[in-house]
């Protein structure tokens, strides 16, 4: 009944994607968050995922995780505190690798946007980081789909913990290993994404942004992916892209970026739609707070009168809202 569930969500014209779960009420990458976002009818749930010292993968946008878990209250873990460089950055705190699965469950999360979602501290320590096997469980358990993103594959590969095997024997162990099955595998990486074609017949996304390149050096830039030329290639490996917002856009017109994505075969699921003024394009703000509400539902139906093929919003109930509105719409 679940399988049915989840192929009845992923045949809606439309994805609501739940970026970190319904992150913009829970914080995120939390079982709270994800099981918030399915309450709300989100057809994805959106893990990003990093390993352990244990190479276990846990859900973490990224794998520094100062900014939202209590590992600094925790003196038996002081000693842990290191600096590294990844992908060009250099970040000083404290690093998924260096701990086992046990150790991180020690941890309890916290909101890593505290200024801005305030409501959010209330759910301070009351979750752990959770595993992907501990999302799957969760996603199969109510029919949704997962959307797993690969985080910095070519760093933890140089540091002895790649990453790349571990998803897809993962997944395929849940029984999902075909184009069809609830899933979709996504990185900011080129070379990652081809060696996952090779391995798995699992939708593959390649997100971009839109500035900078690759950080395992597979193109000059992200722009230069984005031509038609560029998304030929791209299609040669995967089954969409899933650009910056901002790319969607020249000024107030739209780009070309969702017409030249269609004709090279590729679906469009861009990023981030969030509600609050931070975060909302100029035009879709409501006052000079930042942490104020502003027009979400507007940009997204903005993004969808170009004619993407899903979205990732921290916000599912009012994606979901805005998605059904925009496709009863276009059934009148």
């Amino acid at each position: 009944m679940n399988a049915d569930l989840a192929r009845t969500r992923l045949s809606s014209p439309l994805l609501v994607i739940a970026h970190r779960g319904a992150s913009g009420e829970r914080p995120e990458h939390t079982l709270a968050s994800y099981s918030r976002a399915i309450e709300q009818g989100a057809d994805v749930i959106e893990p990003d995922l990093v390993p352990t010292k244990d190479d276990v993968l846990v859900a973490r946008h990224e794998n520094e995780i100062s900014e939202t878990t209590d590992v600094a209250d925790h003196p038996e873990f002081a000693a842990r505190r290191a600096t590294r460089t990844i992908d060009g950055q250099t970040l000083t705190g404290w690093f998924t690798e260096d701990f086992t699965l046990a150790e991180l469950k020690t941890l309890r999360a916290k909101e890593r946007l505290p200024k801005l979602r305030p409501c959010n501290t209330v759910w301070d320590g009351q979750e752990t980081i959770p595993t992907l096997a501990e999302i799957i469980a969760l996603a199969k358990a109510h029919g949704v789909a997962i959307y797993p993103e690969t985080k910095h594959p070519s760093y933890f590969a140089s540091i002895g913990h790649p990453t790349d095997r571990l998803l897809v024997d993962q997944l395929h162990a849940a029984g999902w290993d075909s184009a069809e099955a609830p899933v979709f595998i996504q990185s900011f990486e080129v070379e990652n994404l081809k060696r996952l074609h090779a391995m798995t017949r699992i939708r593959l996304i390649q997100l971009v942004a839109s500035s900078g390149a690759p950080a395992d050096g597979a193109a000059t830039s992200y722009a230069a992916m984005m031509t038609p030329a560029g998304l030929a290639e791209v299609a040669r490996y995967a089954w969409g892209i899933g650009p910056d917002k901002a790319m969607l856009w020249q000024g107030d017109a739209p780009s070309a970026l969702v017409a030249d994505a269609h004709a090279a075969g590729l679906r469009v699921h861009p990023w981030t739609y969030r509600a609050e003024n931070a975060f909302v394009r100029a035009r879709f703000r409501a006052g000079d707070d930042q942490a104020a509400h502003g027009d979400v539902s507007g940009e997204i139906a903005a993004a969808l009168r170009q004619g993407v093929d899903g979205f990732f919003t921290d916000f599912p109930a009012i994606g979901v809202a805005t998605r059904d509105a925009s496709v009863a719409g276009e059934k009148k």
